[in-house]
Formats: structure tokens, C-alpha cells, sequence
């Protein structure tokens, strides 16, 4: 049981960097994920790097 089971968070400019890895991590500890960005082919990236529990 993660310590974010149950919760959303919603990470603005999610396909890179610091925001991207806060993802990822947000997801491992059991929160569904929204992400944002500009470029719809590196949102589409991000979403698979993911994998889980997120929605771009």
C-alpha cells in the first residue's frame, strides 16, 4: 500500500524533467496521474514511460 493509494494528481509540463520524474513517482506510491503538456507526441511518450495510473 503506497502512501498517495486513492489519490489524483494533476503534474502540468509532465513530459520532461523534474515533472516527468515526479510522475512516475506520484504513480509508484499509488496515485492516478494527469499530465499536461504541449506536444502531443511527447505526452503520448511520457504516458508510455509511465505505463500505469495516468492519463495525458
Amino acid at each position: 500500500m503506497g502512501k498517495l493509494d486513492g489519490k489524483v494528481a494533476v503534474i502540468t509540463g509532465g513530459t520532461t524533467g523534474m515533472a516527468l520524474a515526479g510522475a512516475k513517482l506520484f504513480v509508484d506510491e499509488g496515485a492516478h496521474v494527469f499530465i499536461t503538456g504541449r506536444r502531443q507526441d511527447a505526452l503520448d511518450e511520457a504516458v508510455t514511460q509511465i505505463g500505469r495510473n495516468v492519463t495525458g
